[in-house]
């Protein structure tokens, strides 16, 4: 396959899962901003927002104080704003006409169906009208545009290389989610909370669950109050759970197998090591050392993943 045709691909799966999780993103911090709480509280949530998509600096110089309707905006329909859902559905359906003939019909009619479709929506007011229901379309369209390639495509190193953005893209944006919320959390995770404080709490992690499809899971897996230390185990070590680390990176894993080639020996070593971390984890050391710097150095290690993979494979960034 050629490096262009390879790189447009991987790329068309990495803004469709960006515009995704933004929108999971977005949907948490709203749906928490409508609990009872103070100013001060809310306005962490949706500067931790800002920060770990690591927006806050283009932000401030657009729109300065942090807004709740501001940040919405900026995050939904900024076409300044590389990260928002409108620059990445128009960037996977660009990317997806340059392809075009290494797509299915379906594949292809589905992203530009996507962004017809986001174009009629904006303009009609309709995110604005209802933000939940806003960002329920466009998680659906995701699910939609992966199913109908996974249906349709032929099981070769197109798809391979589509699902290689997915993943990757996917492991990055959930770290950076659990990493904003537990950050956000004031009570001590371990600590005796008032009842005030476990009531809140009860709704802050439900709602992080519920952001990555995670609250019936977590109900059927430990069948318990919902823990912080569970939640953390749910979301990074757990294989069965299809947005955890875990999951994602085997998935990476696997499909980096599928497109291997002689200079992709290094690239496969680091991808292994990084599942094989999380494969025989424990999440008591984790919180132990600090979720934090965790986190942190997984990023960083799925970031020079993304360009040792452009590397080896894809046009040189």
């Amino acid at each position: 396959m050629l490096s262009r045709t390879a790189d447009h691909l991987f790329w068309m799966a990495r803004y469709t899962e960006r515009a995704e999780n933004t929108a999971r993103m977005l949907d948490v911090n709203y749906q928490t901003s409508l609990l009872p709480q103070s100013a001060a509280v809310s306005k962490v949530g949706w500067q931790g927002m800002l920060s770990i998509s690591e927006l806050m600096p283009a932000y401030q110089a657009k729109h300065g104080e942090v807004e709740p309707q501001r940040v919405m905006q900026f995050m939904v329909k900024d076409e300044s704003n590389p990260s928002s859902i409108l620059s990445c559905l128009r960037a996977a359906r660009e990317n997806a006409r340059a392809v075009r003939g290494s797509l299915t019909t379906e594949a292809w009619e589905t992203q530009n169906q996507t962004w017809l479709e986001l174009n009629r929506m904006l303009r009609m007011g309709d995110f604005e009208r209802d933000p939940g229901q806003f960002f329920e379309w466009v998680k659906f369209r995701s699910h939609l545009s992966r199913g109908v390639t996974v249906g349709t495509m032929l099981m070769d190193e197109a798809l391979y290389f589509m699902r290689l953005g997915t993943f990757l893209e996917r492991a990055d944006n959930t770290a950076r989610l659990v990493d904003v919320k537990f950050h956000a959390v004031q009570s001590d995770f371990f600590g005796a909370a008032s009842e005030k404080d476990q009531e809140y709490d009860f709704y802050h992690w439900s709602s992080i669950l519920r952001s990555v499809s995670g609250f019936e899971i977590y109900r059927k897996v430990y069948r318990d109050v919902i823990k912080p230390e569970r939640v953390a185990d749910l979301l990074i070590l757990r294989a069965d759970m299809p947005r955890s680390l875990h999951a994602s990176m085997n998935e990476v894993v696997h499909n980096l197998a599928m497109v291997s080639s002689e200079q992709s020996t290094e690239t496969q070593r680091r991808a292994g090591r990084l599942r094989a971390e999380l494969q025989y984890g424990d999440i008591d050391e984790i919180l132990a050392t600090g979720l934090h710097a965790f986190l942190t150095q997984f990023l960083d290690r799925v970031n020079d993943l993304g360009g040792r993979i452009s590397r080896d494979f894809l046009i040189p960034a």
